[in-house]
């Protein structure tokens, strides 16, 4: 069972994936991960965990964007998409959001810029199958 700290810090970034990424993950927790594991439509998975061991939520929850965002960046990767996300307002095509705390808040910024994006739970929906499709990116192994 994942802790309740866990659980807010997971929702808070799930809702900025389902609004910006078009590739979702299956979330299903397992008996012996203290976390849960992300997996993808092609089978892979990948666990994300947060011990709040007494940090500032906000910390908490910029450890578990950092997890997530790597899930995704490997899941739009694996669907032939391009690897960004989120994607940075002010730069499209170049770079993903970084998730940080500024304040006392989880807050996603331009990593170029430093400039606040928005805060990690509150991304606005995007045209995610636009967004897929603006530049893709090849793949190379």
């Amino acid at each position: 069972m994942i802790g309740e700290e866990f659980a807010e810090a997971l929702s808070a970034v799930l809702r900025d994936l389902r609004a910006q990424c078009s590739v979702q993950p299956e979330v299903r927790e397992d008996e012996e991960y203290p976390g849960v594991i992300l997996y993808a439509p092609d089978g892979s998975g990948q666990g994300v965990y947060g011990e709040p061991d007494g940090r500032p939520a906000a910390v908490l929850l910029v450890a578990v964007a950092d997890q997530v965002q790597d899930w995704a960046v490997e899941a739009l990767w694996g669907a032939g998409e391009s690897a960004v996300w989120p994607h940075c307002p002010a730069h499209p095509d170049s770079h993903p959001l970084t998730a940080t705390v500024v304040g006392d808040a989880a807050v996603w910024v331009c990593p170029a810029s430093g400039t606040p994006a928005g805060r990690i739970g509150g991304l606005p929906p995007a045209d995610v199958a636009g967004v897929a499709d603006v530049v893709p990116t090849p793949r190379t192994r």
